[in-house]
């Protein structure tokens, strides 16, 4: 039963009057669920009162429809009334109808065409002019005839189309970051499906994120029934929602509600039509409108050759191709999101005197993209991104502001329950918040990070912060970082030393502790850029005790993970933050670990200069332990730089300082040095006696990363030798335990070893697969390095064919 069905029904018992016995037997029935039902009541006392508008009847049929579905016996008492109520009714109406005279009172039922004269001669004609058939509604918006690509997001669209349920209403979200393209892709998709919607295809925008209140289901509702012809439309949101879905029942059409705040204001739009699809597009996920069924499509960026045609396609290709890497570069600050690539081009295609040089220059000024990207008449992407904000809560406002103010982009609900001073359940919620509205990009599990024009809007907006407030923001990320890198270095680096007690203003409230060295290793890959945010950040603001102990804090990252730019830039700031402090301990803590680093990039002399420097100061302060730290370290330099006979005295003079203060660790380590000097110079007997002992103080001291280390160094060695076994089954055994501390810069080096024990035994193949490896692991962390494997790969010659039987 459908409310048109039960509407019909009401008004053929109606239409014998409010006195009629077939409306009374339709009152005496109804008076039951009136009672019992509100809504019932209120449609029903509006009729009672003398309303025969069809609105009003049809409020009646919604109203006890819904009253049906609360009360199966009142459903089979209203099938009853239908089946003896309207008959009696349509009788009585053709009694009174015989009895009728041609007399036009209150009583009269006229039906068509009525002429009404005194005298009549000859014959009467009428003639009805049939009605003019209801236009099509053909609504989508066009599409800009610089569409590019997007023929992924396309086969998505269609495969969800093609899995479909076809016995209900078809819905689809489409979401994705401000100006990134979404109705444009849907007005594309569709344009291409017309055929599929005979009836029409519609378009509302929602207005979910313009300034003002979003359209209200209401508005909406109106605007679809006009668009199918509907020229009344009744005033009430349950009588729209009703007229809509018995309109639509039987159509098959489409409707674009664009710009969707929420799932709310979707769902009352929704259609019944199985025939029907609905295209949501929104700035939010609208996970909600899961429960109607709803399919959901992430849109993300264009990628950069992509967003490169489109600024061809909008300026002109030979005028791209002129200045091909001014376009690359316009594109890579317009961060690849077609609204800011599009308003690029606006601006290049008003102005054809200028270069496109010129707008790199613009766009890298001042506000950059958000303040130099403003064409008349269009919207900004300032603008968009304000929209965005201005619809978030309070309080994620403020947890937007304040990421804006800090040095990265990647965050977890950690750092951001630190630094806002919430907890991580309340964290997880804000951050899930923006995540929703497509300001943030989840990267993974708690893991979350700004697109790069947002990054900048949230920035702008965090300066509007008091100063005071910045600071804090600020000084609470640095000290989070300061905490969780100092627990790393503990797990990673246990017989790293820390240099007095941690400065602190704002240490978290729970402790941060790491199950294994994989989690501490895994969580300074991916805090990199922070940690070094927060150095840089810590610099500029003077917090000179925090600049050197959170890069001494970040060793470990240095160590393992051979990340030579920050490294050094780390310890130079670090450097100068320490000796504007007057902290001695920390000038010789940042002088030896960056001589480190300068040494690995072949900076031999500068190495040897900040070693020297260590040295002195030990020396003045009588730090035995430090100088010999600091003569290890000069000793490495010296053998880079090929001046093996100082890096011999070195290493030994560090040797017998060690020993002689009983720091077995440190010994086993200038004896580590010793080994590869021998290496060095081929003595391998003497390397193997050095490598051994060095392996086992090492273990003994459960120094699990520079045993390996020692044992890499011993396995090639002992090949060397000529143990080649012996020696392969050590460098095995290092590269596996290598592979799960996650060292790549030793795993690449155990690699390399291993092609030269396979190219020492003529095997050119296996040496080249393994030269390869290393090169690989290289390439990302050490180009000096790179290219050492790459001259030992040009030593092998070109690569052989393999034999091929049938060409012989």
């Amino acid at each position: 039963m459908t409310e048109q069905t039960l509407m019909e029904a009401l008004a053929l018992a109606l239409s014998g009057g409010s006195e009629s016995p077939a409306w009374k037997s339709f009152a005496a029935f109804l008076r039951p669920a009136c009672a019992a039902d509100k809504e019932v009541a209120e449609a029903w006392r509006r009729v009672v009162a003398g309303s025969t508008e069809a609105d009003d009847v049809w409020a009646l049929a919604c109203a006890v429809i819904r009253h049906i579905e609360r009360d199966d016996a009142f459903g089979e008492s209203l099938h009853g009334w239908l089946t003896d109520g309207p008959a009696r009714a349509a009788a009585i109406a053709r009694s009174e109808a015989a009895e009728h005279r041609n007399v036009i009172d209150g009583r009269s039922q006229v039906w068509g065409s009525v002429v009404q004269a005194r005298d009549i001669a000859g014959g009467i004609h009428i003639h009805q002019t049939p009605p003019a058939r209801a236009v099509v509604p053909r609504q989508l918006l066009p599409v800009p005839a610089h569409f590019t690509d997007r023929e992924d997001d396309l086969q998505v669209l269609a495969r969800l189309r093609a899995s479909r349920n076809a016995v209900a209403p078809h819905v689809i979200v489409i979401s994705g970051p401000a100006g990134v393209g979404k109705t444009t892709l849907v007005s594309r998709w569709l344009q291409e499906r017309e055929a599929e919607f005979p009836d029409g295809q519609l378009y509302v925008d929602l207005h979910g994120f313009t300034p003002g209140e979003p359209a209200s289901p209401a508005e909406v509702l109106g605007h679809l029934l006009r668009a199918f012809g509907q020229g009344e439309v009744p005033t009430t949101l349950p009588e729209l929602a009703a007229l809509w879905r018995s309109m639509t029942a039987d159509l098959r059409f489409a409707v674009v509600l664009d710009n969707a705040l929420t799932a709310a204001q979707v769902r009352l739009v929704l259609p019944s039509s199985p025939g029907s699809l609905v295209v949501v597009t929104s700035r939010n996920r609208l996970t909600g409108l899961a429960v109607d069924g709803a399919a959901f499509h992430q849109l993300g960026l264009l990628d950069h050759g992509s967003a490169v045609e489109l600024l061809s396609r909008s300026v002109g290709r030979e005028r791209v191709d002129d200045e091909r890497s001014a376009a690359h570069e316009v594109v890579m600050l317009c961060a690849c999101l077609p609204l800011a690539v599009c308003l690029a081009a606006a601006r290049l295609a008003s102005r054809p005197e200028r270069s496109v040089a010129s707008l790199v220059e613009a766009l890298t000024r001042g506000l950059g993209p958000l303040g130099a990207l403003r064409v008349e008449g269009a919207r900004t992407l300032q603008a968009v991104l304000d929209e965005s904000y201005g619809v978030l809560s309070r309080e994620a406002t403020v947890v937007y502001r304040r990421l804006g103010l800090l040095p990265t982009a990647v965050f977890d609900t950690a750092m951001v329950g630190a630094v806002c001073a919430l907890s991580e359940v309340e964290a997880e919620g804000l951050l899930e918040t923006l995540t929703d509205m497509n300001l943030l990009e989840e990267i993974g599990a708690q893991h979350y990070r700004f697109h790069d024009l947002v990054r900048q809007h949230a920035a702008q907006r965090g300066s509007e912060e008091v100063a005071s407030v910045q600071a804090e923001t600020v000084r609470r990320f640095v000290d989070w970082c300061l905490t969780v890198a100092t627990s790393a270095e503990e797990v990673l680096t246990p017989s790293h030393r820390n240099l007095g007690s941690r400065e602190y203003l704002f240490a978290p409230a729970a402790p941060v502790s790491f199950m294994d060295e994989s989690a501490a290793l895994a969580w300074l890959g991916t805090h990199r850029e922070a940690l070094m945010g927060a150095v840089r950040s810590a610099a500029k603001a003077g917090w000179e005790t925090t600049v050197w102990q959170l890069v001494d804090a970040m060793w470990p990252m240095f160590l393992r993970l051979r990340l030579y730019d920050s490294w050094i830039e780390a310890h130079e700031l670090g450097l100068q933050a320490a000796r504007r402090a007057g902290d001695r301990a920390g000038e010789a803590r940042m002088l030896t670990s960056g001589g480190i680093g300068l040494r690995s990039v072949g900076r031999y002399d500068d190495a040897i200069v900040w070693f020297t420097q260590a040295l002195d100061l030990a020396r003045e302060d009588g730090n035995t332990r430090d100088e010999a730290q600091a003569l290890n370290g000069l000793g490495s330099s010296y053998r880079g730089a090929a001046r093996l006979g100082e890096a011999q005295d070195c290493f030994s003079r560090a040797l017998a300082l060690r020993e002689a203060i009983g720091y077995r660790r440190g010994a086993a380590l200038s004896r580590l040095r010793l080994g590869e000097l021998a290496l060095d110079a081929g003595d391998h007997g003497k390397a193997i006696d050095h490598l051994d002992r060095a392996l086992t103080e090492l273990v003994a001291e459960d120094d699990t990363y520079d045993a390996t280390r020692a044992r890499s160094l011993l396995g090639f060695a002992l090949a060397r030798q000529g143990r080649r076994e012996s020696g392969v089954r050590e460098l095995n055994a290092a590269l596996g335990d290598f592979g799960v501390s996650g060292s790549d810069f030793w795993r690449a080096r155990t690699l390399e070893m291993l092609g030269q024990v396979a190219h020492d035994g003529a095997d050119e193949s296996a040496a080249r697969a393994f030269y390869e490896r290393s090169r690989v692991i290289y390439s990302s962390i050490s180009p000096m390095d790179t290219r050492r494997v790459e001259r030992r790969l040009r030593e092998l010659g070109p690569e052989t064919p393999p034999f091929d039987a049938e060409q012989h």
